[in-house]
């Protein structure tokens, strides 16, 4: 028999998937160098990776930099990065991914004017800005401006591409942080509509848009989606977001063609849920989670791109995305699965479920119209305190033994790993030289250009800014005249001022049943009472650039729980900052959330600054993504203790909170 005639085999196979790795560290020049090898082993589009000073607007000689330059992604300072980033990679035949939201404008216009450069004409361009402000202020926290003027941006971006770059998607929804901040499917397919509707009535709103061109905005309109280990749950997911937006998009804006109307998505799966503890155990949920994206026809992701396996560890190495790259090439050139039409079309059980999130998502989504639109929602501070409410759920089954994560709370007896048998070894180092590379590279561009330029370009920014204005124009004369990344922000600072999202600690409560909080209850009043105080006072603090927050959040309801007063004041603070709250609240007890990797240069600043102003005797501990290493650097530098991801029972890491504080008063 004919293989190809078996029954439901479709007469072609279906297309892959664009396939990315999610890259960027060090330098431009280093990046790129990144760039050719993946492209060289099959890659079939780029995903950039931006630093945090990047992604915040700041160059890389500001104060709030420090630690933080090439660490999480490379630094774009101006437009010799950006021709040294896309060095001989003809942009005109790539399509190109940028993770940038706040300075989305910035960085497309930098892009567009390397590709013109190259010769490339901007309308075959094809890529997409991530360019979705509305999650960074629930999540990742790498926003500048408040939600009004940031969504401006966004439908000034969306109405320029729209007439120059008609291949480009202008803004990605991302869904993808809603979960790592704890969203269940039926809050993140909810709360990402909402983020989308708030950019079509944005753009629809502007003027700068016809009518009858709205199903040309919606046709560019992609998302970016988690894909977490539940991966049949997942399936469901992604066929409800299909679903809602075909709806949405023809009853509210009036589109008529399906084919504009069809639900676009690329995924990262879920990085967050990758384990310290037992990290090979990292490979399995990676391709699982890419299974949920992959095995639906009818919901399948048109871009992919894969954590490694070791992201939980460190920085990956080239070899470790190499890794995951070819899982998803097996899966697409080795497997057949792309020979066949929707595998769950008519199935009872997929049916229902979709039904299930779809009529959750539709109440969560109009919820969120009812107070005003997704702007309200995030500045009363509801959706983050419903993500951090969900968030400490999922962290109470986890504790609890309900949900199983192996290796972490249930199976872990284990052999040693020789993936990890290197040590530091077994991630990406970045050199701190990086920094003062990036800062002197800069200082040197600013000395080099024409400062008369630089100022007209600012000034006709700030100018445009202060009307509505589209700023596409304004920005493209400031890369031209050489303004670098800080500078267009900060002009923009000026117009629209800077904001401080809610922390969504408010109500919020995760102690569930734990039977052990009741015990570190007693220890924090016993604690309080020897020391002559009415109650134990924790500073939470963020120092740097570093916005994912959850983990710092989660401690803080937690601590809160069992009888701490906390003090958290957000995210993006410098080790001023944290000195002055700790000695103006009097505290007894500092701790530092550090994931970006700057640890080593964010921590001792904060020891040195309360040893200047007179405490050095007040304790700090260190919880992040930490090497073993660096662990042991932090220590001896002062630090009373460090918690990792593998620390994952909260009550426990407040219990040795706890002993901290006695250990320091000298109490037994």
């Amino acid at each position: 028999m004919d293989e190809k005639a078996l029954p439901g085999r479709l007469p072609e196979r279906d297309r892959p998937w664009v396939m990315r790795t999610y890259a960027g560290h060090s330098s431009a020049a280093a990046t790129n160098a990144l760039f050719r090898r993946n492209l060289a082993k099959g890659q079939t589009g780029l995903s950039v990776a931006f630093d945090l000073p990047t992604q915040t607007g700041y160059d890389p000689d500001h104060e709030l930099a420090a630690g933080e330059v090439g660490r999480v992604g490379v630094p774009v300072a101006h437009l010799g990065d950006m021709r040294a980033l896309f060095d001989g990679i003809p942009l005109a035949d790539m399509n190109t991914s940028m993770t940038i939201n706040a300075p989305a404008m910035w960085l497309l216009a930098l892009y567009g004017t390397v590709g013109a450069e190259q010769g490339a004409e901007l309308s075959r361009c094809a890529g997409t800005t991530q360019n979705d402000i509305i999650k960074e202020y629930l999540s990742r926290g790498t926003h500048i401006f408040p939600p009004a003027a940031s969504l401006r941006l966004t439908a000034d971006v969306v109405a320029y591409t729209l007439r120059e770059m008609p291949r480009w998607n202008p803004v990605n929804i991302c869904s993808y942080h809603l979960q790592e901040a704890g969203a269940t499917p039926v809050q993140e397919v909810g709360f990402a509509l909402s983020t989308a509707v708030a950019v079509l009535d944005a753009v629809r709103d502007s003027g700068q848009v016809p009518a009858e061109r709205m199903g040309d905005v919606v046709q560019r309109i992609s998302f970016f989606v988690n894909a977490g280990v539940r991966f049949v749950e997942e399936i469901a997911k992604m066929r409800a977001f299909g679903t809602l937006w075909d709806e949405i998009t023809r009853e509210r804006y009036g589109v008529q063609n399906p084919k504009q109307r069809r639900f676009r998505y690329g995924v990262q799966v879920n990085s967050l849920g990758l384990t310290e503890a037992q990290p090979e155990n990292n490979i399995q949920r990676i391709v699982l989670e890419m299974l949920g994206v992959t095995l639906s026809r009818d919901a399948r992701a048109r871009a992919v791109q894969l954590p490694a396996w070791n992201e939980a560890l460190g920085l990956p190495r080239p070899w470790d995305q190499q890794w995951s790259l070819r899982m998803q090439q097996v899966l697409a050139y080795e497997s057949d699965l792309l020979e066949y039409p929707d595998l769950f079309e008519g199935s009872h059980v997929m049916t229902a479920l979709v039904d299930e999130i779809v009529a959750g998502a539709r109440v969560e989504l109009e919820k969120v119209l009812e107070m005003g639109g997704v702007v309200a929602a995030v500045e009363t501070g509801y959706l983050k305190s419903a993500l951090v409410a969900s968030l400490a759920e999922r962290r109470r089954r986890m504790e609890s033994g309900a949900d199983v994560v192996v290796g972490v709370n249930r199976f872990t007896e284990t052999e040693p790993s020789p993936l990890t048998a290197a040590g530091a070894e077994s991630v990406e180092q970045v050199d701190p030289a990086v920094e003062a590379a990036a800062t002197a590279s800069v200082r040197e561009w600013r000395a080099g250009r024409d400062d008369a330029a630089v100022d007209a370009a600012l000034a006709r920014l700030r100018a445009d800014a202060a009307t509505t204005t589209n700023l596409m124009p304004a920005t493209l004369e400031c890369v031209r005249a050489g303004v670098t990344t800080g500078e267009w922000a900060g002009a923009l600072r000026q117009v629209f001022g800077e904001y401080r999202a809610p922390t969504g600690l408010t109500g919020a409560a995760g102690s569930g049943g734990d039977p052990g909080l009741a015990a570190v209850r007693a220890r924090v009043v016993a604690t309080a009472r020897e020391l002559g105080s009415g109650r134990l006072r924790l500073l939470v603090g963020k120092p740097g650039l570093d916005g994912h927050s959850n983990g710092a959040e989660q401690i803080a309801v937690r601590a809160r729980d069992a009888g701490f007063e906390v003090v958290y004041q957000g995210i993006r603070l410098t080790a001023g900052q944290i000195v002055a709250a700790a000695v103006e609240e009097d505290v007894d007890l500092v701790g530092l959330s550090v994931l970006s990797g700057s640890h080593l240069a964010a921590v001792p600043a904060v020891l040195d600054g309360l040893r200047a102003a007179g405490r050095p005797d007040l304790p700090v501990v260190v919880g992040g993504i930490i090497p073993a290493g660096d662990a042991q650097q932090l220590r001896a530098a002062g630090v009373a203790r460090v918690f990792t991801p593998k620390d994952f029972a909260l009550t426990g890491i407040i219990d040795e909170l706890v002993t901290v504080v006695r250990e320091a008063n000298g109490l037994r």
